[in-house]
This record gives structure tokens, C-alpha cells and sequence, in this order.
């Protein structure tokens, strides 16, 4: 499907919803269409990104479609419940409004009609399933996300093992879960999982473990606090920690006097959170408080997660130190072979059905298509188990008569 302008999107929606009506039910259209609609929507729509007449162009195609949709509301109720009229009823709201003298006026950013969220946008009246999707300043995307997992072993090809197919805008953490539940059901396990930094989460790490007893290899997020980020002033990791006290010491040596939580985070993926609280009477007359607070009229508070997490936080970070973790992940790298492998050799980026139901149908057969050729790329070595002898062969050798051990034996 193409990518779509808002503009190129309702208008769009509007031809598909007539060409349903009339494949389906062109009684409905009795009375409706008028001769500039031919015009508007009688082929695909191409405008492009600077049409003329935007905003006229704008205003007559959602007229257009609140027309057809009350056309079809007082006429034929029945027929707003099919597909293509459905998708139209979504569009036109996710990208116009009703003021309050009951005209309709098209969504923008910049004031408070505001557009939907990239999770609830639909962007094609043919997928309403497909989102729209950026990473960084130049991955875009429509449609959904593929995760792939595979062996790493040194002694045979890696196969693929697992693809989840998921929304375009959801997070990689989401999908660890799924994950190691679908290969324990498959008896493929594994002991350790080499993971993005994308994918790690306390929660998860500690999660794996407890449920799969599956050490996850991949390195944490950062401290998030600024003087962390800057290298300067005082960090979290600066304060010590006593949860048996119930305390922070700062690195001055002050003792906080509050500890709250933990607190649950909005985030599934994100740790439970303590805040420990400092007072404005031992903030402020710190001599080196601008290294620890920018604010003036507050104390510092630290927030970290609790004892096992944050145990197994520290543990996470000194195995990165260690030369030994360094070369354990570096096989991960070969996950970057795999995607080329998918999206050059196999055309996984481009859908060739809708829905994120059939789109993951694709990428299993995908998975499937890509193991067959890595299996078939491999020579039977010297640890390739025999043929088993047929009923005659068996014969043969039970009578004692000498038969040919291989077809190149043949001269």
C-alpha cells in the first residue's frame, strides 16, 4: 500500500468506501453521486504533498464523506457497518472536527483539536491495522515490526527459532515475554538470550529469569539523571544505598530523611521506583550543592529500583567490564546478517497481504524459507549418522553376502 498524505488519506478513504458500496450495494448509491464526485474519486487518488487548493480540496472532500455518511445513516443504516464505511467513519474523525456552530474543520498539531496518536492513527482505509512508525531522524516506516531470533552456535547453521510480528509503534521490550513463553512451548529454550539494548529492562531481566531461567545478555539503559549524562556533578550511583536502614548517604556525607515507595511506573517495562527525600536544611547550605541540585528552592531526591532489581542492575553493569562479556555478545552481531538476509533476499519489508495477522503468516514462511536454505548450504559431516539399512540390505547381511556400502563404489 502507499505511503499517504492526510489529504490523499480521506480522499482515498471516500473512493474505497464508494467503490464497496457499489460493488456490494449500488442501490445505495442512488441520489448521491453527483458528476464532480466522478471526477474526485472515479481513479486513484495522487496529489502529492503540496496540492493545489489545499485547503478547498480539504473542505469539499470532508463534505463529501459526511454527506455519504449520512446518506447511508438515514437511507441504509445497515451499510455503515461494512468495512470500507467503517474505516471512513474513523478517518473522518481522527483528521476532522465539529466546531461548535457544527461545521467541520480539519485536525492540526498546533492547536487543541489535535491529531490521535501514532497507535490509534490509521494511515490506509485498506489496512486499518498498519501505523505509522519512526525510529531516530531517518527510519520511517508504515506497517508493523518483526522480530526475529536465532541460534548462535559454533558447531552447525543458525536457524531461526522465533518471529513476532507486532504493531509499528510498540516498544522492543514488549516483546521478550512472548518470546521465551513461545520457546519454552517449543522445547527450545534457550540458556542464554543475546539481546539489543532496546529489549533490556530491569523488569525483564529479572522476569526471564524467574519465570524461564533464561539469563538475558544485553546492556542496560543509562542513568538517566543529567549529571550523568554530562559526566558531571553527583549521580545516582554517587549516593550509597542502605535498604535495610532505610537510608541514602549522599557523597557529603548527609543521611536522607525520607523513603517513599516503591512506586509503580506508568510503563510495564519500567522498575518500580523508591524515592529517597533530602531537606531544603541539607541542601542548601552545601558548599557543593550546584553539583548535585540545580534547583534553587528544592532539595536533591534519588530514585532507584528496589534490592533485587538494583542488585541485579549492578550485577549487569560490572559484567560489561569483564573482556569475557564483551566477546560473548559480540555473536549478536550476526542478527544484522539475518535482517539483510529477510529484507534483500526474501522481500520481508514489503507485505504481500494485509493485516497484521497475515503479515506475521509471511514472516514465518519467511523463517521458514531462510532455514531451508541454510540447512541445505550444509554438507553432511563426518558426524552424520548412517542411512538405516533397508529390509534387503538386511537380508544380505544376515546371509553373509558382501553388498556395495556406497553408490560411488560402483565402477
Amino acid at each position: 500500500m502507499r505511503d499517504l498524505t492526510r489529504l490523499e488519506l480521506v480522499t482515498e478513504a471516500v473512493r474505497a468506501a464508494l467503490e464497496e458500496l457499489a460493488r456490494t450495494a449500488s442501490h445505495a448509491l442512488a441520489g448521491l453521486v453527483e458528476e464532480d464526485w466522478g471526477r474526485r474519486y472515479g481513479r486513484p487518488v495522487r496529489l502529492g504533498k503540496n496540492p493545489t487548493r489545499p485547503k478547498t480540496r480539504i473542505n469539499t472532500t470532508g463534505a463529501d464523506a459526511r454527506r455519504l455518511l449520512e446518506h447511508l445513516a438515514r437511507n441504509h443504516p445497515g451499510l455503515l457497518n461494512s468495512p470500507q464505511v467503517q474505516a471512513l467513519r474513523q478517518i473522518l474523525v481522527q483528521n476532522y472536527y465539529w466546531d461548535t456552530a457544527g461545521r467541520l474543520r480539519w485536525r492540526d498539531d498546533d492547536d487543541d483539536s489535535g491529531l490521535p496518536p501514532s497507535a490509534k492513527r490509521i494511515v490506509s482505509p485498506y489496512d486499518p491495522t498498519a501505523r505509522y512508525a519512526r525510529r531516530g531522524q531517518v527510519t520511517r516506516w508504515t506497517g508493523f515490526l518483526a522480530h526475529v531470533t536465532e541460534t548462535c552456535s559454533d558447531d552447525g547453521p543458525n536457524v531461526i527459532t522465533d518471529v513476532a510480528t507486532m504493531p509499528a509503534t510498540s516498544a522492543d521490550t514488549e516483546v521478550l515475554p512472548g518470546i521465551h513463553t513461545r520457546l519454552e512451548h517449543r522445547s527450545l529454550r534457550p540458556d542464554q538470550h543475546l539481546v539489543d539494548g532496546g529489549y533490556t529492562s530491569l523488569v525483564h531481566l529479572e522476569q526471564a529469569e524467574r519465570e524461564h531461567r533464561i539469563t538475558i545478555v544485553g546492556p542496560l539503559p543509562g542513568n538517566p539523571t543529567h549529571q550523568h549524562r554530562r559526566g558531571e556533578g553527583f549521580a545516582r550511583d554517587d549516593f550509597r544505598i542502605d535498604f535495610d536502614r532505610k537510608e541514602v548517604t549522599c557523597p557529603q556525607g548527609q543521611v536522607s530523611r525520607g523513603w517513599h515507595g516503591p512506586y509503580p511506573t506508568s510503563s510495564p517495562t519500567a522498575a518500580p521506583l523508591i524515592v529517597a527525600r533530602f531537606t531544603k536544611s541539607q541542601c542548601q547550605p552545601c558548599p557543593v550543592r550546584a553539583k548535585c541540585t540545580t534547583s534553587r528552592d528544592s532539595a536533591r531526591n534519588v530514585g532507584f529500583p528496589p534490592r533485587e532489581l538494583h542488585e541485579l542492575q549492578i550485577r549487569n553493569r560490572a559484567e560489561r567490564q569483564e573482556p569475557a562479556w564483551h566477546k560473548r555478545y559480540a555473536v549478536r552481531s550476526g542478527i544484522e546478517g539475518t535482517i539483510c538476509e529477510f529484507a534483500h533476499g526474501h522481500g520481508m519489508r514489503r507485505c504481500r497481504y494485509r493485516g497484521q495477522a497475515k503479515a506475521h503468516l509471511q514472516h514465518v514462511l519467511t523463517a521458514i524459507a531462510v532455514n531451508i536454505e541454510r540447512l541445505s548450504r550444509q554438507s553432511p559431516g563426518e558426524n552424520t549418522p548412517p542411512r538405516s539399512p533397508t529390509a534387503f540390505q538386511d537380508h544380505l547381511d544376515q546371509q553373509g553376502i558382501p553388498r556395495l556400502r556406497s553408490w560411488r563404489s560402483v565402477s
